[in-house]
């Protein structure tokens, strides 16, 4: 989710930079991964956007009725999600940092973490009650899990985030931030944290914004060396932006 500006303690939960964040998304997103959201569950990354009074990020009992539907939705997009991890640019031993932007309640991240068994992955996203639930589901991952609490609509996130990181990847939460400007400040963060050699797989509804193109030009803009389209049906498609 990509939503207002809560708190950006640290979660100290889990390991050295738990810090914590879907998410990922808000707004229309009803299949979703952080909150949608997200992301995917989600749509929680995310500020006082368009939809979202439809969403209640904030209200545990809303979340936990959110993951509940949520959860009927996770056979249609795990074709998706495997697009996305067969383009990970890592062996699957690589020993990769991976940030999860806007990550919900962890749907992205634990098909990182189940593909890539050397991998770390820091999952940020704005509701506390999402990364509860991340940390929830990937119990089993959590000596390799870390979660920042943080806001994508503040550019402060960046400092909390970690990194620097391999990879970073995002399930249909950042179109949740919807001001274009916001969005590519986003990108711009996203590319600040990434290493030389990394990538960033981005999973969204880039239609409702704008349009693919669009956000392809902004990743470059952002710095990334290219911005490739892996998979698209509209309104959602699969960037890979790599540095």
């Amino acid at each position: 989710m990509a939503h207002k500006p809560h708190d950006h303690s640290h979660d100290h939960g889990h390991h050295h930079h738990d810090h914590d964040h879907e998410h990922d998304h808000h707004g229309h997103d009803h299949h979703h991964y952080g909150h949608d959201h997200h992301h995917h569950g989600h749509d929680h990354h995310h500020h006082h956007h368009g939809d979202d009074h439809h969403h209640h990020w904030e209200s545990a009992d809303y979340v936990r009725g959110w993951l509940a539907r949520d959860a009927g939705r996770q056979g249609e997009r795990a074709p998706i999600v495997a697009r996305l991890i067969a383009a990970v640019p890592f062996a699957r031993d690589a020993a990769i940092e991976v940030l999860d932007v806007g990550g919900g309640a962890g749907a992205i991240s634990e098909a990182v973490l189940e593909a890539f068994p050397n991998a770390a992955v820091t999952v940020q996203d704005f509701s506390p009650h999402m990364l509860a639930a991340a940390r929830e589901r990937l119990l089993r991952h959590s000596a390799r899990l870390h979660t920042v609490l943080s806001d994508l609509a503040d550019p402060a996130w960046i400092k909390i985030a970690g990194g620097p990181f391999d990879l970073a990847v995002s399930g249909i939460a950042i179109h949740n931030l919807h001001e274009m400007a916001a969005i590519a400040a986003c990108y711009d963060g996203v590319r600040s944290l990434l290493k030389n050699g990394g990538a960033f797989i981005d999973y969204d509804h880039f239609d409702r914004v704008g349009g693919v193109p669009l956000h392809q030009h902004m990743l470059k803009v952002a710095g990334f060396a290219s911005a490739d389209v892996l998979w698209h049906e509209h309104p959602t498609a699969v960037i890979k932006a790599s540095v």
